[in-house]
Order: C-alpha cells, then sequence, then structure tokens
C-alpha cells in the first residue's frame, strides 16, 4: 500500500458508501440515518492501477467534549493525523453548511493534502452546492456519486501525482534489510552518517510519555503530529545528532488501549505501528512503568521482530516508581515470558521528564543497531558448529542421523545463516532454537531478530550421480560404435 487515505465530513454525505465502492464490498454499514458509522473502519482500497488504504471515519462534528459525538470527533481526528491525505466530502444537495466550514479550517490546520469532494452530484439539484465548494478555499471541487461510481477517474487523476510522490519518499526513507553479505565486504557494517544516519522509530500509547521523550531527545518542544498548523503527516520523522550519532527518528501516532467507541482503534494502531516499523532499523517500545507489556506493546515488539527490526525496550516514568529493584526484577522476568523471540534485547528504565536514563538509552540504541549488522566470519562459524555439534548431537529421525557439514552467514540487517546438512525437513524446530540460541550467546548477539535457513546438499553435490552419468555417456558411445 503506498499512501493512506482518509474520508472525512459531516455525518451522512456519503462516506461509507464512498469507502464500499473503493474496497470493492460492503464492509461499512450505509444508512440515511446521520451518525451509523461510530468508529474507524480500515480496508484495502483499489482505483485503477493504484492500491492504497483507505479509512472511513465517523461524521465529523463540532462536539469537543467527552460525550458520544466528542469521543467520535477524537477518533476522526486521529485518522486525519495519521492518513497522508484527508478527502473532504460534502453534500452537494444540501451545499456547503456553517459546519463544513469550521471543518474545512481544521483539514487546513491538521492535513497536508486535502482533496475536496462535492458527493451526490448527479443531476442538477447539484449544481449550486458545487459551486458554494469553491468557497471552502480547498480547490476545485470532484463532482462524485459515490452510489453510481461517478467521479472515479477525476479522483484517479488527483491521487496518481501524490501517490508518486509518496512512493518516491517511502523508497527514500525505507531502510536497507536483508543485505547479502561478503567474506571481504567493504562497507560492513555500514557506517552510520549525517546523509546516512541511524533509523530509529518510537512506539507506545499515547500515555506512555512518547512526545515528551521524542522532544527531550530533540532538545526543544517539538511535536511530530498535532492540531498546530504545519505539523502534518508529510513532517513524519526528524533528523538530529543525539550524542554524536546522528538518528532520523520516525514518529507514529500512539497506539491505544480499547475502550468504548475506541474498540476498533487497536486493528489501525497496529497498522500505524506496522508503518513505522517499516521505516525503522531500531524499533523502541516504549512502556509504561505503572502497566507495562499491556496487548499492544506485545503485538508491536512481535511484529518488529518478525519483520526483522532490531527492538529497544524502554520502560518510561521510572522517576515515579517507590520500590525500583524489585519493579526491575519483576520486568526483566515479564520480558522473558512474554517475549521469549527477543531474548536478550536491551530494556532501559529512563525518564522522559527528567532525562534520566536517556544516555544509557542512546547506548542500547547503538549497540542493538551494532549487533543487527553483525558479520561472523565462515571459519569462525564452522568451528562453533562443530562444537555445538560435539556438545549436543542432531536427532535421527528414523534411524538417520541429520549431518550438519556446512556453515555460512548469507545475510546482515538481520543476520541471516544458512546450514547446508542432510535431511533439513527433518530437522525439528527445538534443534533450530537450540543453534539460535547459541549464536546470541556465543557471538554476542541478544535480542535481535536471526534468520536461520536449512538446506540439503543433494542439488549442489557435483559428485551425487556422477556414476549413473558416466555409466549412460558409455552405453550411448558405444551404442555410436555399434552404428
Amino acid at each position: 500500500m503506498s499512501f493512506t487515505l482518509a474520508i472525512v465530513g459531516r455525518p451522512n454525505v456519503g462516506k461509507s458508501t464512498l469507502f464500499n465502492r473503493l474496497v470493492g464490498k460492503r464492509l461499512a454499514l450505509v444508512d440515511d440515518q446521520p451518525g451509523v458509522t461510530r468508529d474507524l473502519r480500515e480496508g484495502a482500497a483499489k482505483l485503477g492501477d493504484l492500491r492504497f488504504t483507505v479509512i472511513d471515519t465517523a461524521g465529523l462534528e463540532e462536539a469537543t467534549d467527552e460525550s458520544l459525538p466528542g469521543r467520535m470527533r477524537k477518533l476522526t481526528e486521529r485518522a486525519v493525523d495519521m492518513a497522508d491525505i484527508c478527502l473532504f466530502l460534502i453534500d452537494a444537495r444540501v451545499g456547503v453548511t456553517p459546519a463544513d466550514e469550521v471543518l474545512a479550517e481544521i483539514l487546513r490546520k491538521r492535513s497536508a493534502h486535502v482533496i475536496l469532494g462535492a458527493n451526490k452530484a448527479e443531476g442538477n439539484a447539484a449544481e449550486a452546492g458545487v459551486l458554494e465548494a469553491y468557497g471552502l478555499g480547498l480547490g476545485e471541487p470532484l463532482r462524485i456519486s459515490a452510489e453510481h461510481g461517478e467521479g472515479m477517474p477525476d479522483l484517479y487523476g488527483v491521487l496518481q501525482p501524490l501517490a508518486d510522490a509518496f512512493k518516491e519518499r517511502a523508497d527514500a526513507d525505507a531502510p536497507e534489510t536483508e543485505v547479502d553479505v561478503g567474506e571481504d565486504d567493504p562497507d560492513a557494517p555500514r557506517a552510520i552518517t549525517k546523509a546516512k544516519p541511524l533509523q530509529i522509530a518510537v512506539v507506545g500509547r499515547p500515555n506512555a510519555g512518547k512526545s515528551t521523550l521524542i522532544n527531550k531527545i530533540l532538545g526543544e518542544d517539538r511535536l511530530l503530529t498535532g492540531p498546530e498548523a504545519g505539523i502534518t503527516r508529510d513532517a513524519i520523522s526528524v533528523q538530529t545528532e543525539w550524542d554524536g550519532v546522528h538518528m532520523r527518528i520516525f514518529d507514529t501516532a500512539g497506539m491505544r488501549k480499547k475502550a468504548k467507541v475506541q474498540e476498533k482503534l487497536e486493528k489501525l494502531s497496529v497498522s500505524d505501528g506496522l508503518r513505522a516499523v517499516k521505516f525503522a532499523e531500531v524499533v523502541v517500545v516504549l512502556l509504561d512503568a505503572a502497566i507495562p507489556f499491556e496487548s499492544q506493546d506485545l503485538r508491536i515488539a512481535d511484529l518488529a521482530e518478525r519483520e526483522g527490526r532490531a527492538v529497544v525496550i524502554a520502560v518510561n516514568k521510572w522517576d515515579m516508581e517507590d520500590d525500583k529493584q524489585d519493579k526491575l526484577k519483576m520486568l526483566k522476568e515479564e520480558f522473558e515470558r512474554l517475549l521469549p523471540q527477543l531474548r536478550g534485547a536491551p530494556l532501559v528504565t529512563v525518564s522522559a521528564k527528567t532525562g534520566r536514563g536517556l544516555d544509557r538509552l542512546q547506548a542500547a540504541i547503538v549497540k542493538a543497531h551494532d549487533v543487527w549488522n553483525r558479520r561472523v566470519t565462515t571459519a569462525q562459524l564452522n568451528r562453533w558448529l562443530g562444537g555445538m555439534v560435539e556438545q549436543h548431537p542432531p536427532p535421527a529421525p528414523q534411524g538417520k542421523r541429520i549431518k550438519l557439514r556446512y556453515m555460512t552467514q548469507a545475510k546482515t540487517r538481520p543476520p541471516g545463516f544458512v546450514v547446508m546438512c542432510s535431511h533439513p525437513d527433518k530437522m525439528p524446530e527445538s534443534y533450530k532454537r537450540y543453534l539460535v540460541n547459541g549464536l546470541r550467546d556465543d557471538f554476542d548477539m541478544p535480542g535481535t531478530p536471526i534468520r536461520l535457513t536449512l538446506r540439503g546438499q543433494g542439488d549442489k553435490n557435483p559428485y551425487k550421480g556422477r556414476r549413473e552419468r558416466n555409466a549412460g555417456a558409455l552405453k550411448k558411445h558405444l551404442g555410436k560404435n555399434r552404428g
């Protein structure tokens, strides 16, 4: 998916109808009664050759309190902050209302790319409303009929150049991963420079102190997302020099706990976390010391490991803890129990408010990045493999012992190793874990994802079938001589 499009507007202007048309399914409820959509719904959209994520939002209303309309508005504002592009729909038959003018002002401040759509524009009854839409100051309105599919080519024409720009930005920001390695690679590991900084993403719940932490690292009160003019999803990253190391920090909207109308937000939060992980080399999972290791935290940490990124766990608000020693022991035990796939990853206690522990956090990030880039020579690996096999031989399924013949490192970022062996399909997962844990311990690679691939040597052995080939060639030669 190249970009995210949020459909916003007053209640009952046809947002869900357009959402259903773009995803090609009736995923969102549609009714003449306003206010049917009360949460955020995300889908995979298709428009011509464009593939993107579309978000259906609740109708934006002027309520800002904790009432149901107020909470619905907060969810919609969350989607606006998260989206790359906002499609602002008005009802062309009704025309521009005072509420539309208020919402247009909000979108001008919160979103860098706003497309104005005049929906229900079929027929002469919509002409006056389309003309009024010019007065919103958001450019030429697109005449759309979500119900009948009119105006989709025009929408495609506006989205295509934006999609190209977002793809270029994503390609430029995406880190090098799964890098092939050689024994004498002069660029191993890649040096951190101002032109190619270390890329980190800070993820966590809104109340975990993510914004405070980022501001403290930057040394200034600067929120990467928020209602201020000019702070939009376009500025999703900021570059800084942190204790002499050039870094690019990617911001992501906070992951929130399920509650009332926010119950659909968890999926959206994980999607947002996925976008942050995509651009990162090191992912900092920020926990609240009072409520650590909630389901959203575990999901994003597991996601980072599966995507092959280095992970650092940071526990914030440590200045508010009284019994620090017992709490730290409990946190480490919980971490090992809940995230065994990240065994040995750094767990750092910090206070974003006071700045204590940030030096240790910076050192942990740099160390995690170094481990993520770690390379081991083939000679070292094969000496190590011989010792591991001697200490604990592989099993013998059906009486045939699995022979581990050769090992090399094929990739880095994260480290990836290949073992040539007999019967790779019969190797139990427990023995692979034994090897991976041994690599972590013996080559100082704590916490980083490690990829271990087993390959059979059957197709690689140049002598396999040599006798049969020679016999066949001799038979063919004798046959020619008889002829």
